[in-house]
Protein backbone atom coordinates (compact mmCIF):
# COMPACT_ATOMS: atom_id res chain seq x y z
CA UNK A 1 0.00 0.00 0.00
CA UNK A 2 1.33 3.40 -1.01
CA UNK A 3 0.64 6.74 1.16
CA UNK A 4 -0.49 9.65 0.22
CA UNK A 5 1.30 12.84 0.23
CA UNK A 6 1.95 14.74 3.18
CA UNK A 7 0.23 18.21 4.23
CA UNK A 8 2.24 20.64 4.40
CA UNK A 9 4.10 21.39 8.52
CA UNK A 10 3.41 25.12 8.44
CA UNK A 11 1.31 28.05 6.86
CA UNK A 12 3.11 28.29 3.45
CA UNK A 13 2.10 28.36 0.16
CA UNK A 14 3.45 25.46 -1.89
CA UNK A 15 6.68 25.88 -3.99
CA UNK A 16 8.37 23.80 -6.10
CA UNK A 17 6.80 20.48 -7.69
CA UNK A 18 3.31 19.64 -7.60
CA UNK A 19 2.21 17.27 -4.91
CA UNK A 20 0.96 14.93 -6.03
CA UNK A 21 -2.10 12.95 -4.90
CA UNK A 22 -4.04 9.43 -5.28
CA UNK A 23 -7.40 8.03 -4.70
CA UNK A 24 -8.39 6.47 -1.55
CA UNK A 25 -10.35 3.11 -2.20
CA UNK A 26 -11.23 -0.10 -0.56
CA UNK A 27 -8.52 0.57 1.78
CA UNK A 28 -5.66 1.57 -0.89
CA UNK A 29 -4.19 4.57 -2.83
CA UNK A 30 -5.05 4.16 -6.34
CA UNK A 31 -4.47 5.72 -9.38
CA UNK A 32 -7.25 6.10 -11.85
CA UNK A 33 -7.81 3.56 -14.07
CA UNK A 34 -7.32 5.68 -17.13
CA UNK A 35 -3.91 7.19 -15.40
CA UNK A 36 -5.25 10.43 -16.70
CA UNK A 37 -4.84 13.00 -13.25
CA UNK A 38 -5.50 17.02 -13.43
CA UNK A 39 -4.32 19.79 -12.10
CA UNK A 40 -5.91 22.01 -8.93
CA UNK A 41 -4.92 25.67 -8.59
CA UNK A 42 -4.02 27.38 -5.47
CA UNK A 43 -6.38 30.75 -5.51
CA UNK A 44 -3.76 33.46 -4.00
CA UNK A 45 -0.87 31.98 -6.37
CA UNK A 46 -2.36 31.60 -9.21
CA UNK A 47 0.01 28.06 -9.69
CA UNK A 48 -0.33 24.73 -9.73
CA UNK A 49 0.30 23.55 -6.32
CA UNK A 50 -1.27 19.58 -6.44
CA UNK A 51 -1.86 17.24 -9.43
CA UNK A 52 -4.94 14.36 -8.65
CA UNK A 53 -6.51 11.49 -10.55
CA UNK A 54 -8.68 12.16 -12.83
CA UNK A 55 -11.55 8.70 -12.06
CA UNK A 56 -14.02 7.92 -14.60
CA UNK A 57 -16.71 5.49 -14.69
CA UNK A 58 -14.79 2.19 -13.66
CA UNK A 59 -13.35 4.01 -10.50
CA UNK A 60 -16.81 4.89 -9.64
CA UNK A 61 -17.86 0.94 -10.49
CA UNK A 62 -14.97 0.32 -8.15
CA UNK A 63 -15.32 2.72 -5.56
CA UNK A 64 -19.12 1.58 -5.21
CA UNK A 65 -18.48 -1.97 -5.04
CA UNK A 66 -16.30 -1.91 -2.67
CA UNK A 67 -18.64 0.14 -0.22
CA UNK A 68 -21.38 -2.27 -1.06
CA UNK A 69 -18.56 -5.32 -0.03
CA UNK A 70 -18.18 -3.77 2.98
CA UNK A 71 -21.71 -3.60 3.90
CA UNK A 72 -22.95 -6.48 2.78
CA UNK A 73 -19.74 -8.71 3.98
CA UNK A 74 -17.44 -6.79 5.79
CA UNK A 75 -16.69 -6.67 9.45
CA UNK A 76 -18.25 -2.81 9.36
CA UNK A 77 -21.84 -4.82 8.59
CA UNK A 78 -21.32 -6.76 11.46
CA UNK A 79 -20.38 -4.19 13.99
CA UNK A 80 -22.74 -2.98 16.67
CA UNK A 81 -23.81 0.90 17.20
CA UNK A 82 -21.30 1.43 20.24
CA UNK A 83 -18.31 -0.02 17.94
CA UNK A 84 -18.98 1.92 14.92
CA UNK A 85 -19.00 4.81 17.67
CA UNK A 86 -15.77 4.08 19.17
CA UNK A 87 -14.18 4.32 15.53
CA UNK A 88 -16.47 7.45 14.75
CA UNK A 89 -14.83 9.08 18.27
CA UNK A 90 -11.40 8.09 17.48
CA UNK A 91 -11.93 9.90 14.09
CA UNK A 92 -12.74 12.88 16.01
CA UNK A 93 -9.48 12.45 18.07
CA UNK A 94 -7.24 12.18 15.05
CA UNK A 95 -9.06 15.20 13.11
CA UNK A 96 -8.37 17.35 16.48
CA UNK A 97 -4.89 16.30 16.20
CA UNK A 98 -4.75 17.23 12.44
CA UNK A 99 -6.62 20.25 12.18
CA UNK A 100 -3.83 22.81 11.37
CA UNK A 101 -2.43 20.68 8.49
CA UNK A 102 -5.57 19.58 6.97
CA UNK A 103 -6.87 23.08 7.01
CA UNK A 104 -4.14 24.69 5.54
CA UNK A 105 -4.58 21.85 2.55
CA UNK A 106 -7.94 23.25 2.35
CA UNK A 107 -7.05 27.14 2.19
CA UNK A 108 -4.65 26.27 -0.54
CA UNK A 109 -7.41 24.57 -2.62
CA UNK A 110 -10.14 27.11 -2.33
CA UNK A 111 -8.65 29.97 -1.21
CA UNK A 112 -10.70 30.83 2.01
CA UNK A 113 -9.03 31.97 5.12
CA UNK A 114 -6.72 29.59 7.49
CA UNK A 115 -8.50 30.92 9.98
CA UNK A 116 -11.90 29.98 9.13
CA UNK A 117 -10.61 26.21 7.58
CA UNK A 118 -8.75 25.79 10.60
CA UNK A 119 -11.80 26.56 12.85
CA UNK A 120 -13.98 24.22 10.85
CA UNK A 121 -11.61 21.46 11.64
CA UNK A 122 -11.15 22.25 15.12
CA UNK A 123 -14.68 22.58 15.60
CA UNK A 124 -15.49 18.90 13.60
CA UNK A 125 -14.95 16.67 16.11
CA UNK A 126 -18.04 18.09 17.84
CA UNK A 127 -20.01 16.89 15.16
CA UNK A 128 -18.73 13.23 14.92
CA UNK A 129 -19.48 12.85 18.56
CA UNK A 130 -22.66 14.41 18.41
CA UNK A 131 -23.59 11.42 15.92
CA UNK A 132 -21.17 9.20 18.10
CA UNK A 133 -23.32 9.65 20.75
CA UNK A 134 -26.96 8.89 19.11
CA UNK A 135 -25.66 6.07 17.12
CA UNK A 136 -26.76 3.92 19.88
CA UNK A 137 -30.13 5.59 20.78
CA UNK A 138 -31.29 4.58 16.64
CA UNK A 139 -34.18 2.68 17.48
CA UNK A 140 -37.59 1.89 16.23
CA UNK A 141 -41.10 1.90 18.34
CA UNK A 142 -43.20 -1.20 19.94
CA UNK A 143 -47.22 0.23 18.00
CA UNK A 144 -50.65 -0.89 19.47
CA UNK A 145 -52.10 -3.15 17.14
CA UNK A 146 -55.85 -3.21 16.69
CA UNK A 147 -55.90 -6.83 16.63
CA UNK A 148 -54.95 -8.79 19.86
CA UNK A 149 -53.18 -11.66 17.97
CA UNK A 150 -50.69 -9.51 16.33
CA UNK A 151 -47.13 -7.78 18.30
CA UNK A 152 -45.91 -4.97 16.18
CA UNK A 153 -42.75 -3.08 16.28
CA UNK A 154 -40.81 -1.45 13.94
CA UNK A 155 -37.06 -1.00 13.69
CA UNK A 156 -34.28 1.93 11.79
CA UNK A 157 -31.75 0.09 9.59
CA UNK A 158 -29.01 1.68 7.08
CA UNK A 159 -29.84 2.93 4.17
CA UNK A 160 -27.18 1.28 2.72
CA UNK A 161 -24.44 3.10 0.06
CA UNK A 162 -24.27 6.72 0.32
CA UNK A 163 -22.98 8.55 -2.63
CA UNK A 164 -21.78 12.01 -1.31
CA UNK A 165 -20.85 14.63 -3.83
CA UNK A 166 -19.52 17.72 -2.36
CA UNK A 167 -18.55 21.67 -3.16
CA UNK A 168 -15.89 23.40 -3.16
CA UNK A 169 -15.93 26.17 -0.06
CA UNK A 170 -15.65 23.85 2.52
CA UNK A 171 -15.13 20.38 1.56
CA UNK A 172 -14.58 18.45 5.01
CA UNK A 173 -17.54 20.03 6.75
CA UNK A 174 -19.86 19.79 4.36
CA UNK A 175 -18.90 16.49 3.62
CA UNK A 176 -19.23 15.96 7.13
CA UNK A 177 -22.46 17.07 7.45
CA UNK A 178 -23.01 13.89 5.13
CA UNK A 179 -20.49 11.56 6.35
CA UNK A 180 -21.22 11.59 10.71
CA UNK A 181 -24.63 10.93 10.20
CA UNK A 182 -24.26 8.07 7.60
CA UNK A 183 -21.29 6.70 9.65
CA UNK A 184 -23.61 6.24 12.70
CA UNK A 185 -26.67 4.68 11.04
CA UNK A 186 -24.30 2.05 9.65
CA UNK A 187 -23.74 3.27 6.10
CA UNK A 188 -20.97 3.19 3.84
CA UNK A 189 -19.46 5.72 1.95
CA UNK A 190 -18.33 6.97 -1.48
CA UNK A 191 -17.34 10.59 -2.18
CA UNK A 192 -16.11 12.72 -4.75
CA UNK A 193 -15.48 16.35 -4.19
CA UNK A 194 -15.70 19.63 -6.01
CA UNK A 195 -12.65 19.17 -8.84
CA UNK A 196 -11.75 22.59 -8.09
CA UNK A 197 -10.84 22.07 -4.28
CA UNK A 198 -10.10 17.94 -4.00
CA UNK A 199 -6.88 17.83 -1.66
CA UNK A 200 -8.71 18.05 1.87
CA UNK A 201 -11.01 15.51 1.02
CA UNK A 202 -8.34 13.08 -0.03
CA UNK A 203 -5.76 14.21 3.35
CA UNK A 204 -9.16 13.65 5.31
CA UNK A 205 -9.01 9.83 4.20
CA UNK A 206 -5.49 10.25 5.83
CA UNK A 207 -7.49 10.39 8.71
CA UNK A 208 -10.07 7.94 8.46
CA UNK A 209 -7.31 5.54 7.65
CA UNK A 210 -5.63 6.29 10.73
CA UNK A 211 -8.40 6.09 13.02
CA UNK A 212 -9.16 2.51 12.17
CA UNK A 213 -12.08 1.89 9.97
CA UNK A 214 -12.22 -0.99 7.75
CA UNK A 215 -11.52 -0.95 3.98
CA UNK A 216 -14.25 0.09 1.77
CA UNK A 217 -16.14 1.90 4.74
CA UNK A 218 -14.90 5.44 3.01
CA UNK A 219 -13.88 6.19 -0.13
CA UNK A 220 -13.18 8.77 -2.26
CA UNK A 221 -12.92 9.19 -6.02
CA UNK A 222 -11.97 12.57 -7.80
CA UNK A 223 -12.73 14.12 -10.80
CA UNK A 224 -15.09 15.89 -12.80
CA UNK A 225 -19.03 15.64 -13.21
CA UNK A 226 -19.72 14.23 -16.20
CA UNK A 227 -17.07 12.02 -16.14
CA UNK A 228 -17.37 11.19 -12.04
CA UNK A 229 -20.40 12.61 -10.24
CA UNK A 230 -22.72 11.80 -12.82
CA UNK A 231 -21.74 8.22 -12.92
CA UNK A 232 -21.75 8.20 -9.36
CA UNK A 233 -25.50 10.08 -8.66
CA UNK A 234 -26.59 7.30 -11.40
CA UNK A 235 -24.74 4.34 -10.14
CA UNK A 236 -27.47 1.56 -9.40
CA UNK A 237 -25.25 0.26 -6.17
CA UNK A 238 -25.93 3.25 -4.32
CA UNK A 239 -28.91 3.67 -2.20
CA UNK A 240 -28.94 7.52 -1.17
CA UNK A 241 -27.39 11.00 -2.91
CA UNK A 242 -26.38 13.44 -0.82
CA UNK A 243 -25.43 16.46 -2.60
CA UNK A 244 -24.29 20.03 -1.57
CA UNK A 245 -24.12 22.51 -4.59
CA UNK A 246 -26.15 24.94 -7.22
CA UNK A 247 -29.12 24.51 -7.95
CA UNK A 248 -28.97 23.61 -11.35
CA UNK A 249 -26.55 20.59 -10.60
CA UNK A 250 -28.59 19.36 -7.47
CA UNK A 251 -31.67 19.13 -10.13
CA UNK A 252 -29.29 16.88 -12.71
CA UNK A 253 -28.30 15.04 -9.28
CA UNK A 254 -31.67 14.18 -8.41
CA UNK A 255 -32.31 13.06 -12.04
CA UNK A 256 -29.44 10.53 -12.04
CA UNK A 257 -30.47 9.20 -8.56
CA UNK A 258 -34.32 8.70 -9.47
CA UNK A 259 -32.89 6.22 -12.62
CA UNK A 260 -32.79 4.08 -9.70
CA UNK A 261 -34.68 5.19 -7.27
CA UNK A 262 -32.07 6.25 -4.65
CA UNK A 263 -33.10 7.89 -1.64
CA UNK A 264 -31.90 12.07 -2.46
CA UNK A 265 -31.06 14.94 -0.24
CA UNK A 266 -30.06 18.46 -1.32
CA UNK A 267 -28.28 21.52 -0.12
CA UNK A 268 -28.72 24.08 -2.69
CA UNK A 269 -28.30 27.28 -3.45
CA UNK A 270 -29.72 30.48 -1.39
CA UNK A 271 -30.53 34.26 -1.81
CA UNK A 272 -30.56 35.13 1.49
CA UNK A 273 -32.70 38.04 3.87
CA UNK A 274 -30.51 39.38 6.01
CA UNK A 275 -33.22 42.18 7.37
CA UNK A 276 -32.65 45.21 10.06
CA UNK A 277 -35.21 47.14 11.56
CA UNK A 278 -35.13 50.08 12.82
CA UNK A 279 -34.74 49.48 16.49
CA UNK A 280 -32.10 47.08 16.20
CA UNK A 281 -28.83 47.58 17.68
CA UNK A 282 -27.35 48.74 14.57
CA UNK A 283 -23.69 48.22 15.21
CA UNK A 284 -24.55 44.70 15.79
CA UNK A 285 -26.80 44.39 12.70
CA UNK A 286 -23.75 46.22 10.71
CA UNK A 287 -21.21 43.36 11.80
CA UNK A 288 -24.04 40.74 11.15
CA UNK A 289 -24.24 42.04 7.51
CA UNK A 290 -20.96 41.65 6.80
CA UNK A 291 -20.30 38.41 8.70
CA UNK A 292 -23.18 37.84 6.05
CA UNK A 293 -21.75 38.34 2.95
CA UNK A 294 -17.76 38.95 3.37
CA UNK A 295 -17.05 35.94 5.47
CA UNK A 296 -15.96 32.88 3.32
CA UNK A 297 -15.39 35.81 0.62
CA UNK A 298 -19.65 35.15 0.08
CA UNK A 299 -19.14 31.67 -1.19
CA UNK A 300 -21.55 30.13 1.15
CA UNK A 301 -24.86 29.24 0.34
CA UNK A 302 -26.27 30.58 3.56
CA UNK A 303 -24.96 34.36 2.89
CA UNK A 304 -26.99 37.25 3.78
CA UNK A 305 -26.80 38.39 0.28
CA UNK A 306 -30.19 41.27 0.63
CA UNK A 307 -29.67 43.07 3.25
CA UNK A 308 -33.23 44.55 3.42
CA UNK A 309 -32.88 47.37 5.86
CA UNK A 310 -35.95 49.86 7.21
CA UNK A 311 -36.23 53.18 5.62
CA UNK A 312 -35.59 55.18 8.73
CA UNK A 313 -32.30 53.90 9.64
CA UNK A 314 -31.10 52.83 5.72
CA UNK A 315 -28.65 55.64 5.01
CA UNK A 316 -26.89 54.79 8.48
CA UNK A 317 -26.73 51.03 8.25
CA UNK A 318 -25.99 51.00 4.88
CA UNK A 319 -22.88 53.44 5.40
CA UNK A 320 -21.85 51.44 8.17
CA UNK A 321 -21.73 48.36 5.95
CA UNK A 322 -19.95 50.58 2.72
CA UNK A 323 -17.29 51.59 4.99
CA UNK A 324 -16.54 48.44 6.85
CA UNK A 325 -16.73 47.06 3.18
CA UNK A 326 -13.93 49.22 1.99
CA UNK A 327 -12.00 48.65 5.12
CA UNK A 328 -11.71 44.64 4.69
CA UNK A 329 -7.78 43.52 4.67
CA UNK A 330 -7.65 41.52 1.33
CA UNK A 331 -4.48 39.56 1.24
CA UNK A 332 -2.95 35.72 1.82
CA UNK A 333 -5.34 33.62 3.42
CA UNK A 334 -2.79 31.60 5.28
CA UNK A 335 -1.72 34.60 7.36
CA UNK A 336 -3.77 35.71 10.48
CA UNK A 337 -4.55 39.54 9.77
CA UNK A 338 -6.06 38.60 6.55
CA UNK A 339 -10.14 39.22 6.46
CA UNK A 340 -11.03 38.29 3.34
CA UNK A 341 -9.03 36.25 0.80
CA UNK A 342 -9.53 35.35 -3.13
CA UNK A 343 -12.55 33.70 -4.73
CA UNK A 344 -12.03 30.08 -5.41
CA UNK A 345 -10.99 29.66 -9.38
CA UNK A 346 -10.55 32.18 -11.83
CA UNK A 347 -13.92 31.32 -13.47
CA UNK A 348 -15.56 31.90 -10.64
CA UNK A 349 -14.35 35.55 -10.44
CA UNK A 350 -15.69 35.75 -14.26
CA UNK A 351 -19.02 35.08 -13.04
CA UNK A 352 -18.90 37.60 -9.44
CA UNK A 353 -17.58 40.41 -11.89
CA UNK A 354 -20.51 39.64 -14.60
CA UNK A 355 -22.86 40.07 -11.80
CA UNK A 356 -21.55 43.35 -10.96
CA UNK A 357 -21.72 44.29 -13.77
CA UNK A 358 -25.74 43.83 -14.40
CA UNK A 359 -26.00 45.31 -10.95
CA UNK A 360 -24.48 48.60 -12.02
CA UNK A 361 -26.43 47.93 -15.98
CA UNK A 362 -29.80 47.44 -14.31
CA UNK A 363 -29.49 51.14 -12.12
CA UNK A 364 -27.96 49.78 -8.60
CA UNK A 365 -25.89 52.09 -6.79
CA UNK A 366 -22.39 50.95 -6.39
CA UNK A 367 -21.28 52.03 -2.78
CA UNK A 368 -18.15 49.66 -2.33
CA UNK A 369 -15.75 47.37 -4.60
CA UNK A 370 -16.99 46.56 -7.48
CA UNK A 371 -13.60 45.84 -8.75
CA UNK A 372 -10.23 44.49 -8.31
CA UNK A 373 -7.76 45.59 -5.28
CA UNK A 374 -5.28 47.69 -6.82
CA UNK A 375 -2.33 46.40 -4.71
CA UNK A 376 0.27 44.29 -6.59
CA UNK A 377 1.24 41.58 -3.86
CA UNK A 378 -2.73 40.31 -5.23
CA UNK A 379 -2.53 40.61 -8.83
CA UNK A 380 -1.66 36.88 -9.22
CA UNK A 381 -4.95 35.95 -7.11
CA UNK A 382 -8.21 35.78 -7.88
CA UNK A 383 -9.47 38.53 -5.97
CA UNK A 384 -12.49 40.72 -5.81
CA UNK A 385 -13.40 43.74 -4.00
CA UNK A 386 -16.07 43.28 -1.22
CA UNK A 387 -19.19 45.21 -2.67
CA UNK A 388 -22.12 46.90 -2.56
CA UNK A 389 -24.53 48.28 -4.32
CA UNK A 390 -27.79 50.12 -2.78
CA UNK A 391 -30.62 51.66 -4.08
CA UNK A 392 -31.85 47.31 -5.09
CA UNK A 393 -35.01 46.67 -5.74
CA UNK A 394 -35.74 42.74 -5.28
CA UNK A 395 -37.25 42.35 -8.92
CA UNK A 396 -33.13 42.86 -10.16
CA UNK A 397 -31.10 40.15 -11.60
CA UNK A 398 -28.36 41.08 -7.90
CA UNK A 399 -31.46 40.43 -5.93
CA UNK A 400 -33.00 37.18 -7.74
CA UNK A 401 -29.84 34.90 -9.02
CA UNK A 402 -27.26 33.56 -6.44
CA UNK A 403 -23.32 35.65 -7.08
CA UNK A 404 -21.81 33.31 -4.43
CA UNK A 405 -19.35 36.26 -3.86
CA UNK A 406 -18.89 39.05 -2.09
CA UNK A 407 -21.41 40.77 -3.82
CA UNK A 408 -24.49 42.34 -1.03
CA UNK A 409 -27.75 43.65 -2.37
CA UNK A 410 -29.16 46.40 -0.09
CA UNK A 411 -33.18 46.82 -0.32
CA UNK A 412 -35.11 48.83 1.56
CA UNK A 413 -38.30 48.28 3.18
CA UNK A 414 -41.14 50.72 5.36
CA UNK A 415 -42.94 47.90 7.48
CA UNK A 416 -43.14 44.93 9.07
CA UNK A 417 -45.53 43.66 6.55
CA UNK A 418 -43.39 45.12 3.12
CA UNK A 419 -40.16 43.12 4.79
CA UNK A 420 -41.86 40.04 5.18
CA UNK A 421 -43.55 40.14 1.41
CA UNK A 422 -39.48 40.67 0.20
CA UNK A 423 -37.86 38.12 2.48
CA UNK A 424 -40.74 35.78 1.26
CA UNK A 425 -40.26 36.81 -2.51
CA UNK A 426 -37.52 34.28 -3.59
CA UNK A 427 -37.56 30.97 -5.48
CA UNK A 428 -35.13 30.14 -2.73
CA UNK A 429 -36.00 29.30 1.04
CA UNK A 430 -32.27 28.77 2.86
CA UNK A 431 -31.53 30.90 5.69
CA UNK A 432 -32.73 34.80 6.92
CA UNK A 433 -31.23 36.82 9.27
CA UNK A 434 -33.73 39.11 11.93
CA UNK A 435 -32.07 42.63 13.47
CA UNK A 436 -34.67 43.56 16.09
CA UNK A 437 -35.06 44.76 19.86
CA UNK A 438 -38.93 43.35 19.59
CA UNK A 439 -38.95 40.05 20.96
CA UNK A 440 -42.60 39.63 19.53
CA UNK A 441 -41.58 40.82 16.12
CA UNK A 442 -38.92 38.38 16.11
CA UNK A 443 -41.15 35.75 16.94
CA UNK A 444 -43.86 36.51 14.26
CA UNK A 445 -41.01 37.04 11.49
CA UNK A 446 -39.22 34.02 12.66
CA UNK A 447 -42.79 32.09 11.26
CA UNK A 448 -43.58 33.99 8.27
CA UNK A 449 -40.26 33.90 6.74
CA UNK A 450 -40.42 30.60 4.41
CA UNK A 451 -36.63 29.42 5.08
CA UNK A 452 -35.00 26.22 6.79
CA UNK A 453 -33.25 28.34 9.28
CA UNK A 454 -33.50 31.86 10.87
CA UNK A 455 -30.79 33.87 12.91
CA UNK A 456 -32.24 36.54 14.95
CA UNK A 457 -29.61 39.04 16.31
CA UNK A 458 -27.16 36.68 14.81
CA UNK A 459 -25.85 35.42 11.41
CA UNK A 460 -24.56 32.30 10.36
CA UNK A 461 -24.28 30.39 13.35
CA UNK A 462 -24.43 26.19 13.04
CA UNK A 463 -23.81 22.96 14.81
CA UNK A 464 -24.11 19.64 14.50
CA UNK A 465 -27.45 19.81 16.95
CA UNK A 466 -29.30 22.06 14.61
CA UNK A 467 -31.04 20.97 11.41
CA UNK A 468 -30.24 22.57 8.34
CA UNK A 469 -31.52 22.67 4.81
CA UNK A 470 -33.41 24.58 2.83
CA UNK A 471 -37.26 25.66 1.45
CA UNK A 472 -38.12 25.82 -1.93
CA UNK A 473 -35.53 25.80 -4.66
CA UNK A 474 -32.70 25.63 -2.02
CA UNK A 475 -33.21 21.95 -1.45
CA UNK A 476 -34.53 18.73 0.00
CA UNK A 477 -33.57 17.25 3.10
CA UNK A 478 -32.04 18.20 6.62
CA UNK A 479 -28.44 18.30 7.54
CA UNK A 480 -27.30 17.77 10.96
CA UNK A 481 -29.27 16.92 13.96
CA UNK A 482 -31.00 13.95 14.96
CA UNK A 483 -33.25 14.51 11.49
CA UNK A 484 -30.23 13.95 9.27
CA UNK A 485 -29.89 10.67 11.15
CA UNK A 486 -33.20 9.52 10.09
CA UNK A 487 -32.41 10.31 6.54
CA UNK A 488 -29.78 7.49 6.33
CA UNK A 489 -31.94 4.88 7.54
CA UNK A 490 -34.96 2.79 6.13
CA UNK A 491 -37.67 1.59 8.68
CA UNK A 492 -39.33 -1.54 8.64
CA UNK A 493 -42.01 -2.44 10.16
CA UNK A 494 -42.23 -6.09 11.86
CA UNK A 495 -45.82 -8.15 12.56
CA UNK A 496 -45.08 -10.66 15.06
CA UNK A 497 -48.35 -13.01 14.81
CA UNK A 498 -49.06 -14.39 18.41
CA UNK A 499 -51.51 -17.50 18.63
CA UNK A 500 -51.04 -19.49 15.65
CA UNK A 501 -54.57 -19.88 14.54
CA UNK A 502 -55.64 -20.21 10.59
CA UNK A 503 -57.07 -17.68 9.13
CA UNK A 504 -59.01 -17.30 5.54
CA UNK A 505 -56.31 -16.86 2.92
CA UNK A 506 -58.34 -14.29 0.93
CA UNK A 507 -58.89 -12.07 3.48
CA UNK A 508 -56.91 -9.02 4.43
CA UNK A 509 -55.63 -9.74 8.04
Amino acid sequence: MTSSASVAAAPAHHSGEPRRYQMYIDGDWVDAQSAETFETVDPYTGETWAVVPRAGAADVDRAVTAARRAFDDGPWGRMTAVQRARLMRRLAEVIADRATEVGVVESLDNGKLLREMEGQLKGLPAYYEYFAGAADKLHGDTIPSDRSNFFIYTVREPVGVVAAITPWNSPILLMSWKLAPALAAGCTFVVKPAEQAPASTLEFARLVEEAGFPPGVFNVITGFGPDCGAPLAGHPGVDKVAFTGSTAVGSAVMTGAASHLAHVSLELGGKSPNIVFEDADLEAAANGAVAGIYAATGQTCMAGSRLLVQESVYDELVGRVAARAASVRLGDPLLAETEMGPVAFAEHRETVESYISVGREDGATLLAGGGRPSQPELASGFFVEPTLFGDVRNDMRLAREEVFGPVAAAIRFSSEEEALRLANDTAFGLAAGIWTRDLQRAHRMARGIRAGTVWVNSYRAVGPMAPFGGFKASGLGRENGLEALQQYTELKTVWIELDGATRDPFNLA
